[in-house]
């Protein structure tokens, strides 16, 4: 049995056949885990949607009238980039529920991890880039709201900069966003996060980890976070169609390392969302994302991911 729980719905499959999106990674993770002996049934706990009161802590109340009454325009779409349903929306409320879970979770257990979430590309107003809620932020200000927490450290490491956690977080004192990304790639208008590194086109393992882990000893020091919020992207691999990057397997296996190494020096739990995630080959990702949550597993029992 696995230190912490994976949070996990069926309905985080939006069924979309053949977009570039594989959303059913999430139910090939699930079924992965268990065929591997990596988790058991009783590791998986399934979330409830989060309540609209906790979605309008992030988001503007249009927005999310927008998403329940299905009146997005046609730009709004276009921005988008996924077609509407209201299974698509019960998607987006049940992953902002799951991350709202792992993180209450993550403040007994050390570490909650959501099989799904990572929507980093949402606005306060509007979605982009296959993300209409932003989950993490909801978290976060969820948590906030109820005492739970103050600083938080946002860890970004999609191939994509998280242009909606820039935006949202702008400001703030006291959540501290930093972002890995290559920049050539979407967005092509990236808001400045807390800290920014931008990888050059074909950037492989070991320029990669080295500014990773210098990013990462600026970013505890600066924000001294009392949780650490991993957005833990499978699209810096190699192979991947969305990606421009040269990191290996094993280069994304030691990211993982280096982030939950510097959480346990920080002393903060950490909530893994799996964001993105483009390979090839949907097995290659579907790989990734179990590799990170072993990665977590090991970490918290005081070993370390080979």
């Amino acid at each position: 049995m696995l230190p912490f729980k994976l949070i996990y719905h069926d309905r985080y499959d939006l069924n979309l056949g053949s977009h570039i999106f594989p959303a059913r990674k999430y139910r090939l993770i699930r079924q992965r885990l268990l065929e591997t002996g990596v988790a058991e049934e009783a590791d998986f706990l399934a979330p409830c949607p989060a309540r609209d009161e906790d979605i309008l802590l992030v988001h503007e109340a249009e927005w999310v009238k927008r998403l329940r009454t299905g009146t997005l325009d046609y730009l709004q779409l276009l921005k988008l980039e996924l077609p509407y349903s209201r299974q698509m929306v019960e998607g987006f409320w049940l992953a902002a529920g799951g991350t709202l879970l792992a993180s209450q979770l993550a403040m007994t257990q050390g570490a909650g991890v959501n099989i799904g979430g990572g929507f980093h590309h949402a606005f306060a107003g509007h979605g982009e880039g296959f993300c209409a809620i932003h989950d993490v932020a909801v978290a976060v200000r969820a948590m906030q709201r109820e005492g739970r927490l103050r600083r938080v450290l946002i860890v970004d490491c999609d191939v994509h900069q998280g242009n909606g956690t820039a935006a949202i977080f702008t400001g703030d004192a006291e959540v501290f966003t930093f972002s890995i990304h290559q920049r050539d790639n979407y967005p092509y208008e990236k808001p400045h996060s807390h800290l920014d590194v931008n990888l050059e086109d074909g950037v492989g393992d070991e320029e990669y980890l080295r500014l990773l882990d210098e990013g990462l000893a600026k970013a505890v020091e600066f924000s001294r976070p009392e949780m650490v919020q991993y957005v833990a992207g499978a699209d810096p691999y190699e192979r991947d169609q969305l990606g421009g990057l040269n990191v290996t397997l094993g280069g994304l296996r030691a990211r993982d390392n280096l982030v939950m190494d510097w959480a346990r020096r920080a002393g903060a739990p950490v909530v893994v969302t799996l964001a993105g995630g483009y390979a090839e080959e949907t097995a290659d990702t579907v790989a990734i994302h179990c590799a990170t949550i072993e990665a977590v597993a090991r970490a918290l029992v005081g070993g370390h991911a080979e």
